[in-house]
C-alpha cells in the first residue's frame, strides 16, 4: 500500500523537478506550521538592477553621474556593480576613465579621475541622510566627493514572477511565511510588504538557525527554504529543509528537499504533492487492511455457526482484489497543472 504511492509521489515530483531526498519530509510538510523563506535567489531573482539615479549636486549633470559609477565599478564583477556597468550601457554613456581603484573594506570602493578623488559607498558607511525618495525595497549606494555626496544609486532585484502565488498558497494551508534575510531593513522591509508577509531582516546564519529553534522549541514544525551556504544550518535543523537547485552544494546536501528549476511555485507543488501522498497511503491502508479485517475472520469461520463460510480460494481472490485496488488508487495520484 504504501511504497505504491511512495513510487508513484518520487515520479510525480521529479516530473515538476522536486528531489525529495527523504520520504518522511512529504508527511511532516503536510502538518507543518511555519515556513521560514530566505529572500535573494529564492523568493527573488538575485539579479540586481539599477531602480533609480538621483543627482545631488548642481556641478553635475546625470549623465556624468552615472559615467562616474559605471567608471568606479569598471573592475569589479560584483553583481551590483555589473547591474550598474549594464545600466550605463543601455543609456549609451561610455564609463568615465579611472586612474586608480580601490576596495574599502566593508564599505565599497574609491578611486581617482581627472585629479579627483570619489568614493562609491553605502548608505551606512556614509552616515548621513540623503534628502531623497528611496525606492520601495531598494539597497542605496552613494557617491561621495570630498565627503560631500554627488550622486546616489538605488539598486534592487525584483520578485520572482511565482513568490506571490506561494504565499497565497502556504496562507491557504495555514502555514505561517516568514522572510529572513541578510539584507537591510529597508530592502527587507519592501520585499515583505510586496508579499504581505512577516519578516527578519540583517540576519546572520546564527540568526537563522536561532529562529528555526525557536520556533521549534515552541513546538512548531518548521519548514526552511534557502540556497546559500550561510543556510545550510539552518535547512539541516528544520523539520524539513528545501534547497533552490542555484544554491551551494553545502546547502543541497543539507536539505530534505531539491527544487532543481529554483522556482517558488516548486514549493507549493511540494506542499500540494505531500498532502495528496498522505492522503493516498490513508486510503490504500484502508482498502488493504479493509479486506483483511473482513475476510481473515470469515475464513476462519466466525460465522459457519450461521451457515456461512469463506472457501481459501475465493479469500485468494479478495486478497488479490485488494491488491489491484490499492495498485490503481496509487496511479490516481496526479498533482494539478501548474
Amino acid at each position: 500500500a504504501i511504497p505504491l504511492v511512495t513510487a508513484r509521489s518520487t515520479s510525480l515530483g521529479a516530473s515538476r523537478g522536486l528531489l525529495v531526498k527523504d520520504r518522511q519530509a512529504l508527511e511532516i510538510a503536510q502538518d507543518a506550521d511555519v515556513m521560514i523563506l530566505d529572500k535573494t535567489g529564492t523568493l527573488t531573482t538575485g539579479e540586481f538592477k539599477v531602480l533609480d539615479v538621483k543627482l545631488l549636486n548642481d556641478k553635475y549633470t546625470k549623465e556624468e553621474i552615472i559615467a562616474l559609477l559605471a567608471g568606479i565599478e569598471g573592475g569589479s564583477s560584483h553583481p551590483i556593480a555589473q547591474s550598474i556597468i549594464s545600466f550605463a550601457e543601455q543609456q549609451d554613456i561610455r564609463p568615465a576613465s579611472f586612474d586608480s581603484i580601490d576596495v574599502i573594506s566593508g564599505a565599497g570602493v574609491e578611486g581617482e579621475a581627472s585629479g579627483h578623488r570619489y568614493q562609491l559607498i553605502s548608505q551606512k558607511a556614509y552616515g548621513r541622510n540623503l534628502d531623497m525618495d528611496i525606492p520601495k525595497g531598494a539597497t542605496l549606494s552613494v557617491l561621495v566627493e570630498n565627503e560631500d555626496a554627488i550622486g546616489a544609486v538605488a539598486l534592487g532585484d525584483e520578485l520572482k514572477p511565482t513568490s506571490k502565488e506561494l504565499i497565497k498558497a502556504l496562507k491557504k494551508n495555514n502555514i505561517q511565511p516568514i522572510m529572513a534575510t541578510g539584507d537591510n531593513e529597508k530592502a527587507a522591509q519592501g520585499a515583505a510588504e510586496d508579499l504581505g508577509i512577516e519578516y527578519r531582516s540583517n540576519q546572520s546564519p546564527q540568526d537563522k538557525y536561532e529562529l528555526v529553534k525557536t520556533l521549534k522549541d515552541r513546538g512548531k514544525k518548521v519548514i526552511m527554504v534557502g540556497d546559500g551556504i550561510n543556510d545550510a544550518p539552518s535547512l539541516a535543523l528544520a523539520d524539513v529543509g528545501i534547497a533552490v537547485g542555484a544554491g551551494t552544494q553545502v546547502a543541497l546536501d543539507s536539505a530534505d528537499v531539491i527544487l532543481t528549476q529554483s522556482d517558488p511555485g516548486d514549493i507549493e507543488s511540494f506542499i500540494e504533492l505531500a498532502h495528496k501522498t498522505t492522503r493516498k497511503m490513508k486510503q490504500n491502508l484502508f482498502w488493504g487492511a479493509g479486506y483483511n479485517f473482513i475476510a481473515i475472520p470469515l475464513a476462519a469461520g466466525i460465522l459457519a455457526p450461521f451457515g456461512f463460510t469463506l472457501s481459501p480460494a475465493v479469500g485468494a481472490i479478495l486478497m488479490s482484489v485488494s491488491t489491484v485496488i490499492v495498485a490503481i488508487n496509487a496511479m490516481t495520484l496526479k498533482l494539478e497543472p501548474k
